[in-house]
């Protein structure tokens, strides 16, 4: 009989507990940061009904037919992994405006699911942080979004010189497509066109871009690089650098993929010569939400993708050392003291000390190796003198010290 694999499915993750670390400290970075803010964390099912992505305004054109996970329930209803919170987070606002008190302050890092080739920095199952903010018309909610997306950055220890914020304006982009006339499908396939850009060579990128505005291709190009910004954008940089936030370029190539965005759009950039790509980005969206209701409801928010940021750390070596959680390990010598073990370990248990018990006697050099391997700092030794004493040895590994305790001597020495 054949064995299954032992790999997981491809472009997902397993998390070992060296790896899983690694993980939390990233996510709990992000929500220490939203917190600081002021964000509530929320969370919503897996689940969403395909249409959520279907429509026009929620979704780019390539991810709903390319890259989502859909299937029919056994009620024949289609079902759709979402591929991303901001469809989701919108429709759970038009929900509950009526109990809301805006402006709302939300953030969740849901696991979302992509149908996508694995490669450097994308699979197809992620984490990304969302954070979102509702109600709030005025510049000062762009200044406060980018605020926290650079915040989050410093936290993780990045330098301003580690990163550049992009910013556009979609606005002055439809106004140019409204100057020369474009379709609603001529504007859809230049946006994807502009978003790839950057990646692409200048006569293939003019190629690519005269099969959808034909004659038009030369004198739109020439517009949009001769106005490269505007007074709301020009503003927008000002008021950041006012703040401390000077990592600021306008840049007309950025213009994030997503249909919904109707405003300000921007994008943190690695500076690494070697690794020059987007890491996140958001933008505003005013119109998301009317897809549920007849009321406008503004809001302007970014993802912040796991694997992403982890590469970008990782190539900083931004990724602290872990210790384990662990604080001692109970070492037994005697395995006729089995139980008495059990109870040492029990009653530090009790204190809120986290103990594991090495119930298979051995010499204590056997139990201290394995503190080591695990970065555990603490070991206690339970056999036949620990026992008829009251009094253990307990080995503090990074001080390279040991003492004989009792008990309450022994919870008082590891709290503090």
């Amino acid at each position: 009989m054949n064995k299954l694999p032992t790999t997981c499915y491809k472009g997902v993750r397993d998390f070992p507990p060296e790896k899983k670390r690694v993980h939390d400290f990233i996510l709990d970075t992000m929500s220490k940061t939203c917190e600081l803010f002021g964000y509530e964390k929320y969370d919503a099912s897996v689940l969403e009904p395909t249409e959520l992505y279907t429509t026009k305004a929620s979704e780019s054109e390539e991810i709903v037919n390319e890259q989502t996970y859909t299937f029919q329930d056994r009620g024949g209803r289609s079902v759709t992994l979402r591929p991303e919170m901001t469809p989701t987070v919108a429709r759970m606002i038009a929900a509950s405006k009526r109990e809301l008190s805006f402006p709302v302050r939300w953030y969740s890092i849901p696991n979302c699911f992509r149908y996508e080739r694995p490669q450097k920095g994308r699979l197809r199952e992620f984490w990304q942080l969302n954070a979102d903010l509702f109600g709030v018309e005025g510049l000062e909610a762009e200044i406060e979004v980018i605020s926290l997306a650079y915040s989050i950055m410093k936290a993780f220890g990045a330098k301003d010189t580690d990163f550049e914020i992009r910013l556009n304006d979609r606005k002055f982009l439809q106004d140019i497509f409204d100057e020369f006339e474009l379709s609603l499908k001529q504007r859809q396939q230049t946006m994807k066109l502009l978003d790839k850009r950057a990646k692409m060579p200048s006569e293939e990128f003019e190629t690519e871009l005269a099969k959808v505005i034909q004659e038009k291709t030369k004198a739109l190009l020439a517009k949009l690089d001769t106005k490269s910004s505007t007074d709301r954008l020009d503003e927008l940089k000002t008021k950041l650098a006012e703040i401390g936030i000077t990592n600021v370029v306008i840049d007309t190539g950025t213009v994030r993929g997503f249909n919904y965005y109707t405003g300000v759009v921007f994008e943190i950039f690695d500076t690494n010569p070697e690794n020059t790509r987007s890491l996140f980005g958001g933008g505003r969206y005013d119109d998301l939400a009317s897809l549920f209701s007849n009321e406008k409801i503004t809001g302007i928010g970014f993802g912040m993708g796991d694997v992403t940021i982890e590469e970008f750390l990782k190539a900083r070596d931004l990724i602290p050392n872990f210790d384990s959680k662990t604080q001692v390990i109970i070492g037994l010598l005697n395995e006729k003291y089995l139980l008495e073990g059990f109870k040492v370990a029990q009653t530090l248990r009790d204190a809120n000390i986290s103990v594991e018990y090495q119930f298979i006697a051995k010499k204590p050099d056997n139990h201290i190796k394995r503190a080591l391997k695990k970065k555990i700092p603490f070991v206690l030794f339970v056999g036949e003198k620990e026992i008829q004493t009251g009094k253990f040895t307990l080995k503090d590994l990074k001080a390279e010290t040991q003492f004989e305790l009792t008990e309450k001597e022994i919870m008082k020495f590891i709290a503090n």
